[in-house]
């Protein structure tokens, strides 16, 4: 049976209570023992409050110190977390509601303000929100009581007050196999997909990750990654935390580049870290001092970022880090050993403890472990996972040969063709539509949707950019719309050929 993640971090509490755990940068962070107390305190509070074991949580509330005391009190009062994106449109919001049935929901004021009085000045931002103020469920509010704020709605600052609390029994809520987080994944208004993971395949997660690492008492990581912050305090690391823009649901690479001093550690996706090269070659930003080890993950890692990296920052080592929202960590390797590996594929080490990888016939990589998810909400338990890969082994090193799905993968997030293409395909006056990935030198991916038009169906490229906002995740809409005569086919039956495709679209788009 698995670890609750809860105990693994009250060790930590035990071994050192007086030493800095987590801050947000600029700020004196919290000592293990502070943030132990904050999160009973929370737990307790909400269970006043009429918070009880088993409720789900929708979460909308940016990385800061107080969202993850929240996260922790939640999961702690034996609730489940469900990080839900309020950009996706309010169409797969709903059905993403529908789907999870909440109880409570942790909200930005801000939020409620432009999904409510300010939705006219909401979309000018580019935001189509749903109505948070209307949600059927006890709302828990960060920030001021804006406008749109629902007034039964309690304010995080007052779950997060210092005065003592009554205690209740929580023995019961540690079981790890109960449910403590859902994450959603790509998916359509008719199909959303939820994957749930329990206290006891999160702590196994966690543990991985840790264990892979340099991570340490004496270290100190900075990032805003739950799945990197969590793991660096088990192992008694720091963990700092930059800060959002007010507006902004994404922290510029340069500017998290620039709040790096006096980290050890960091964590970048491959095209932020990208980004933050150009600037140190270029002159216009110095490399990070101090820093010790950086981990990528959330995209492939190449060998040309690598090089790159190791000529901008030689006192950096670097970890390539493999996984998915079903089972994170899989496998983990240093940036040294990706580049001294001659053998075909891209290596991506041993796998972590306790994580299982078989090769079906097909060369399919199968994946299971405690760290693997109990499963999608609303389907039988996983036992097992097939990522869709082609893998081999080469002695114990796991070596990524391809993909068998048409799986495409742009910042950190994955996209399946399959699950959009027949919505754009009933969408009036489209006669065919295919999308496929174009890579970059970093290993990510500019989504290209190709379509054959109706005759006569005028400027249908504006149209789909116009109407796809409501038919698909917005995490899926295309970088392109090309419009092309027709859609390459091969094999026996005529099926579309992604790859002689893509070849025409990159010729188009260069």
């Amino acid at each position: 049976m698995s670890t609750d993640f809860l105990h693994l971090f009250r060790e930590q509490v035990r071994r050192k209570p007086d030493a800095a755990a987590l801050g947000m940068i600029g700020a004196r962070p919290l000592t293990f023992a502070e943030l132990d107390d904050r999160i009973t305190a929370v737990a307790e509070r909400l269970w006043h409050s009429g918070f009880r074991p088993g409720d789900r949580m929708l979460f909308s509330i940016r990385p800061c110190v107080d969202a993850v005391v929240l996260i922790f009190g939640t999961m702690a009062a034996g609730g489940t977390i469900v990080f839900v994106d309020p950009g996706v449109g309010p169409e797969l919001f709903a059905r993403r509601i529908e789907l999870v049935q909440p109880a409570w929901a942790a909200t930005e004021s801000l939020l409620y303000l432009l999904s409510g009085p300010l939705r006219r000045i909401g979309r000018t931002l580019g935001l189509s929100l749903p109505d948070f103020g209307r949600l059927p469920v006890r709302h828990i509010h960060s920030g001021p009581r804006l406008p749109g704020t629902p007034p039964a709605s309690i304010p995080l600052r007052r779950l997060l007050d210092d005065a003592a609390v009554a205690a209740h029994s929580s023995a019961a809520v540690a079981d790890p196999d109960s449910e403590a987080l859902i994450v959603f994944t790509s998916g359509t208004t008719a199909a959303p997909k939820a994957v749930v993971h329990t206290r006891g395949s999160l702590g196994a997660g966690l543990a991985a990750m840790a264990g892979r690492s340099r991570l340490g008492p004496g270290r100190h990581l900075h990032t805003e990654q739950l799945m990197m912050g969590l793991p660096a305090l088990l192992t008694g690391a720091q963990w700092s935390m930059p800060r959002y823009p007010r507006f902004g649901t994404h922290i510029d690479p340069l500017a998290f580049a620039r709040s790096l001093d006096g980290a050890t550690d960091a964590f970048f996706t491959p095209a932020d870290l990208a980004v933050v090269l150009t600037a140190i070659e270029s002159g216009r930003r110095n490399a990070p001092a101090g820093l010790r080890e950086i981990s990528l993950g959330g995209a492939p890692v190449t060998t040309a970022l690598l090089r790159r990296a190791r000529r901008a920052l030689p006192e950096c080592e670097f970890l390539a880090i493999y996984g998915m929202t079903e089972i994170l960590p899989v496998a983990v390797t240093s940036g040294s050993a990706k580049l001294e590996f001659s053998g075909a594929g891209d290596p991506l080490g041993e796998p972590v403890h306790g994580v299982t990888a078989k090769i079906a016939e097909d060369g399919e990589l199968i994946l299971s472990g405690p760290n693997l998810c109990q499963g999608y909400l609303g389907e039988p338990p996983l036992p097992e996972i097939r990522t869709g890969d082609i893998a081999r082994f080469d002695g114990g090193t796991l070596v990524l040969m391809g993909r068998k799905k048409d799986m495409m993968l742009r910042g950190k997030t994955n996209i399946y063709p399959g699950l959009y293409e027949p919505a754009i395909n009933a969408v009036a006056g489209v006669r065919q539509a295919i999308m496929v990935g174009i890579p970059d030198e970093i290993g990510d991916e500019r989504i290209v949707l190709a379509v054959v038009a109706d005759p006569g169906s005028g400027d249908l490229a504006a149209r789909l950019r116009r109407e796809l906002p409501a038919l698909i995740d917005i995490s899926a809409l295309p970088d392109d719309i090309v419009v092309v005569d027709e859609i390459p086919v091969g094999g026996r039956t005529s099926k579309p050929d992604r790859a002689a495709l893509r070849t025409l679209l990159e010729k188009r788009l260069s």
